[in-house]
Formats: C-alpha cells, sequence, structure tokens
C-alpha cells in the first residue's frame, strides 16, 4: 500500500522557502488585483501591501541601514493611510517603517521609497532630479514615468495592476533588485 501525500508533500523542497512562498504570494496578489482606480481606496491597501515587499527584495547601501526606513508619500493619496495601517508593527530588518508625506517642492526628500502620486505625476521630472544619484526607490503610478527617472511604475494593463521596473533607474541610485521581483514585473529601458 503506498503512502498517501498531501497537497504540500508533493510540492518540492525550493517552493517550500520562504523567500519563493513570498514571491508567490505577490505572484497572486498581481493576478488577482482588479483595475486601479484613484477612487477605489481598497486597492491602496494592496499597494500598500506590494510597496512592503519591496523591501524585501530591493537592498539599499549600508549608510541607508540605521535609522528609521522612512517610505515617503508625495501628492494626496489614499496610499498615506493604507500604509500606515499595513506597516504597523513591522520594520525592515532593525529598522522602524514609518510613512511621511511630502511636498513636491521638498528640497531634500530623506526617505529610502518615495512614492509620487498620480495627482503629482506632472512635477514627476522636477523630483525625478532632486532625487538623482540618492539612494531612493522612486515609485510611481502614471503611464510612462518608468522612461522618466523611476525605478518602479504601477500601470494598469487589460483592467489589471502591473510592473513596469526600470534596472538602470535602479542601479543609477545605488540599489540593487532582485532577479525574483525583476520577473515580476516588464523591464523598461
Amino acid at each position: 500500500m503506498q503512502p498517501q501525500h498531501t497537497h504540500l508533500q508533493r510540492i518540492p523542497a525550493f517552493f517550500k522557502t520562504g523567500r519563493v512562498l513570498l514571491l508567490s504570494s505577490l505572484s497572486l496578489l498581481f493576478l488577482a488585483i482588479p483595475k486601479l482606480n484613484a477612487q477605489q481606496e481598497g486597492n491602496y491597501a494592496i499597494v500598500a501591501n506590494i510597496m512592503y515587499r519591496f523591501t524585501k527584495y530591493i537592498d539599499w547601501p549600508g549608510n541607508k541601514k540605521s535609522g528609521d526606513f522612512v517610505i515617503g508619500i508625495v501628492g494626496d493619496s489614499p496610499l498615506y493611510d493604507a500604509l500606515n495601517s499595513f506597516i504597523l508593527n513591522k520594520s525592515v530588518g532593525a529598522q522602524k517603517i514609518v510613512v511621511r508625506r511630502f511636498s513636491r517642492s521638498e528640497a531634500v526628500y530623506a526617505c529610502h521609497i518615495l512614492f509620487v502620486s498620480e495627482d503629482e505625476s506632472s512635477s514627476f521630472k522636477k523630483i525625478a532630479a532632486r532625487t538623482a544619484g540618492g539612494s531612493i526607490l522612486l515609485v510611481s503610478e502614471s503611464d510612462g514615468l518608468a522612461l522618466k527617472g523611476s525605478c518602479i511604475n504601477f500601470i494598469v494593463v487589460a483592467d489589471h495592476l502591473k510592473l513596469e521596473i526600470n534596472q538602470s533607474n535602479i542601479e543609477q541610485r545605488h540599489l540593487s533588485i532582485a532577479s525574483e521581483l525583476l520577473q515580476l514585473g516588464t523591464a523598461v529601458k
């Protein structure tokens, strides 16, 4: 008589690792996300989850690995409240995560991740220039911004949320990205 195998026992061992399970759950989020609409605040809870996952697949230089881990938001976006709810009691390594609002005219953006909302996309070029050379992951949500300096751009394709990833922009900011995250997005050069 053959032993019975549960569904999980049939999965190869490498799929059971935490990193692959995390990546798998992130992949499933993208498959299940309906069209992102500024009026649909519930979708920003999903975007908050995805942005938190970026902290697992992006590596910042050593000088950015102490103090608070700051996620900045430019513009009036429901993402601010969604992130504050989602990151409660979460950290990046030993760094406490803090969410801060920034204006489009800041001289310096003291953060690790900077999200530029769609309503501030007209200021994107200036924001990208002010953050150039710094180790800031620049994230946006407007068509075409991955070609204009954004590292990761949320876009809607066939009513589903997708990522455009510009690896060159990421590397110019002295950041590195895990190949697993690159595989989830569309490469933009």
